[in-house]
């Protein structure tokens, strides 16, 4: 995972240099689609083929780039905003299928996956993970239970692709359910929140399903978060 994050580094730095030069927007989604999908290449390259940060590139890519093209409006809406606009224009180099377990899911259960999320503006990273990490970090969970409490709170109502990909709708009921118990029951600070969260992680072992979509979403949360941070908005969603 640390190889393949690492790998990705000079993609981030190319995605954000693409925000900063290129105002036409369809000049700037077809180059950061080419710089992403690259990127993707060399992560794959150097995981042996294994996918550990497909999604991340395309979430973080397109809030890396949002962020860059008006750095002085960084609160979160706006830049997720400015990330929807991007995400929906059509790339006309991109493959028209790419095969990608994610994308079949999409199909086999009529949901928006990783596309839809970006399109619609991220609302689980706008709406349901930085509030939660809000709520937690103001209640004096430690920064540790503050971001497993978001990833829960996402994977709470995402139709993850990741975990119907691989289990299918029952497995994404028990997800959902799962972690809805963990946060009704006091998050991953409170001894009776862990103890079910033990029992969803075991739970998901036995289902052979990683929820990560909602990984992805947390990361793309965390990134903003820190955005907000440097602009001077500690509070505002």
């Amino acid at each position: 995972m640390c190889v393949s994050a690492l790998t990705l580094q000079p993609t981030f730095v190319e995605l954000a240099r693409a925000g900063l030069e290129t105002r036409p927007m369809l000049a700037l989604r077809e180059r950061i689609g080419a710089v992403g999908r690259e990127g993707e290449a060399r992560m794959l390259d150097a995981t042996g083929g294994v996918n550990t940060h497909r999604g991340a590139v395309w979430a973080l890519g397109l809030l890396v780039t949002a962020a860059a093209r008006a750095p002085s409006e960084l609160d979160p809406r706006s830049v997720a905003t400015r990330a929807a606009s991007i995400a929906r224009v059509q790339d006309r180099h991109a493959p028209a299928v790419t095969g990608n377990k994610g994308e079949q899911a999409c199909r086999d259960y009529d949901v928006g996956g990783a596309r839809g999320q970006a399109q619609a503006g991220f609302p689980h990273v706008v709406d349901v993970a930085l509030p939660e990490l809000k709520r937690s970090r103001e209640r004096g969970d430690s920064e540790t239970a503050a971001r497993l409490n978001a990833l829960l709170a996402i994977m709470a109502s995402l139709d993850d692709t990741c975990v119907l990909a691989r289990g299918g709708r029952s497995a994404l009921t028990e997800t959902q359910d799962g972690a809805r118990l963990v946060l009704m029951h006091g998050g991953a600070a409170r001894f009776d929140g862990r103890r079910r969260l033990k029992a969803l992680d075991r739970r998901l072992v036995e289902l052979s399903v990683s929820p990560g979509g909602a990984a992805d979403l947390l990361a793309a949360a965390l990134f903003l978060d820190q955005l907000r941070c440097k602009a001077g908005h500690p509070t505002k969603a």
